[in-house]
Formats: C-alpha cells, sequence, structure tokens
C-alpha cells in the first residue's frame, strides 16, 4: 500500500522572481544580440526565455488544510504540506486534495433490528483525511466510498441491536446512544483504514420504526409504560398500608383482627390504587351484622 510522504519542494517566492529576472534577461539578451547581428546570441536567449516560461509552470500554490499530490509519469513523488506559494519539477502534476474536517448525513436506511423490526435509521459521520496518498491510490473514489461504506457499517450495526430493549441492562439502539454511536465511529473507522480517512465522530441523527409498524408499537409501548408505573403504584401502596398497620398497632389506636386487617387493606388499596378519586362511605353498623 502507499503511504503519504511529505515533498514541499522549494519556498515558491524566490524561484517567482529568479524566473521573472531570468525572462526580462532573456528579452533584453535578445534585443541586444539582433543589434549586433549575432544569431548564436538570439538563439541562447530564446533558449533561455523557453527555460523561464517552462521553469515557471512549477510554480503552485498550497492552501491551508490542504494538500497537493505530486507525481510524475504516474508515479507518485510526494505530497506538498506546506502552505504557501511553493515550486517544484515543471513536469510534476498536482493533484489537489482537502484536509479539512467534512461532515455528511447517510440516507434514512430501512432494515431490521436484532428483534426483527423494521425500523429506518440515519447518522452524521464526521471525517478528514489523514493520509492523501492512501486516499488517492488505494481507492477509486475516496469520496463516494466513505458513503458507501458507512451506510453499510450503520445498516450492519442496527441489525445486532434492538430498537427497544426486551431484558434490562440489554444494549439498544433507543437507550444505549452514546455507546451504539461510539460502536459505529469505531466499525466505520475501521472499513475506511485503507482509504487514508480518520472518522472523528459518528452519531445516529435519526431512529423511528417503519410506518407500517410504528403505530402498534407504539401502543406496545404505552402499555408497558402502564405496566410499570402501575408496578410502582402498588409497590408504594402496598408500603404505605403495611406502615399504616404498623402505627395503629404499635400506638394502641385500635385492635384489628384479621378479617377487620383484610378489610382496611382493601379500601386502603383501592384509594391509593385508583386512578379516580374515590367517594367514602360512611358504615354506622358493625362489620359483621
Amino acid at each position: 500500500m502507499i503511504r503519504e510522504k511529505e515533498l514541499n519542494g522549494r519556498p515558491g517566492l524566490p524561484m517567482l522572481l529568479f524566473f521573472l529576472l531570468l525572462l526580462l534577461a532573456s528579452i533584453a539578451g535578445m534585443v541586444l544580440a539582433i543589434q549586433a547581428g549575432l544569431p548564436w546570441g538570439v538563439v541562447t536567449c530564446v533558449l533561455l526565455m523557453i527555460v523561464s516560461i517552462v521553469g515557471a509552470c512549477g510554480l503552485f500554490l498550497v492552501n491551508p488544510n490542504e494538500r497537493k499530490v505530486l507525481q510524475l509519469f504516474g508515479d507518485y513523488m510526494g505530497t506538498a504540506q506546506a502552505a504557501g506559494l511553493r515550486w517544484a519539477n515543471p513536469f510534476y502534476s498536482k493533484q489537489k486534495i482537502s484536509v479539512r474536517t467534512r461532515n455528511f448525513e447517510t440516507a434514512k436506511l430501512k432494515v431490521n433490528d436484532k428483534s426483527g423490526n423494521p425500523i429506518e435509521i440515519a447518522a452524521v459521520v464526521v471525517w478528514r483525511v489523514v493520509d492523501t496518498a492512501e486516499g488517492m491510490f488505494n481507492v477509486d473514489d475516496f469520496i463516494n466510498f466513505v458513503h458507501v461504506q458507512s451506510e453499510s457499517a450503520l445498516r450492519n450495526l442496527a441489525t445486532h441491536y434492538s430498537y427497544v430493549a426486551d431484558h434490562e441492562g440489554e444494549m439498544a439502539l433507543s437507550s444505549h446512544t452514546s455507546d451504539i454511536s461510539g460502536g459505529l465511529a469505531k466499525e466505520i473507522q475501521e472499513r475506511l483504514e485503507q482509504a487514508g480517512v480518520q472518522v472523528i465522530e459518528a452519531r445516529i441523527s435519526h431512529l423511528a420504526y417503519s410506518p407500517e409498524i410504528a403505530s402498534a408499537m407504539l401502543q406496545r409501548q404505552q402499555a408497558s409504560a402502564v405496566v410499570a408505573a402501575r408496578s410502582k403504584i402498588v409497590e408504594g401502596a402496598v408500603g404505605m398500608v403495611e406502615h399504616a398497620l404498623e402505627m395503629l398497632s404499635s400506638k394502641g389506636i385500635v385492635e384489628l383482627d384479621d378479617e377487620r386487617k383484610a378489610a382496611m387493606v382493601g379500601n386502603l388499596l383501592v384509594v391509593l390504587c385508583g386512578d379516580r378519586h374515590t367517594q367514602p362511605v360512611i358504615n354506622t353498623g358493625s362489620l359483621y351484622h
């Protein structure tokens, strides 16, 4: 595999002044040679003019966060990394590659999660080129390569996790966003290693059930939430009833047999667990008549 090597050439400004002076000198020399009738002088000045023009073609500009890949007749010679006006062999081809940080959002992919439920998922990937030689020569089009491999990694990751955890402690797409994003970035980086690309960040930007099951799954989530809430309410109500019975017994306010305790527990649970306001009923008789 081809690795990047630095080749900045020479500073461009001194070379620009040199070729400019050479051009002016050759023009002045040719005028003098013509006036003096010296054919060999004219030929020499013409050759110097050609050299100055061709030499000036070796000047190129490198912008900040930009690289120029230098090739000579198909052979990789190096990469100019120093910003500013530079000069290298005029016969080098010079191709620009940006090393700025870039980002893109994948298309909304429709995949099945670990539980087999169809979901829609998309991600934002932040990346940059760190090895211009690998990006230029190891893959055909490194930008398209990044996009395709990112979508492939996202599709593969979505099939290994459920949208919602089926068991307590299970990692899920909707509840473990940070961990899932870290795993996604790692998988994309492994796929892009040969392209000289560094993945800075990858995060899920869209996650939803597919429209055909969205309504049913929403009802399922609502039902699960209601059951969980009711469980908490019942747990708290039982604790309150237990505490009330203990206080009545410890303070000797009233002596209750098992039947009266059962009736009191039932009434308290109805009051505490009901989702409507209770209406009090005053019993003026005995519990046994």
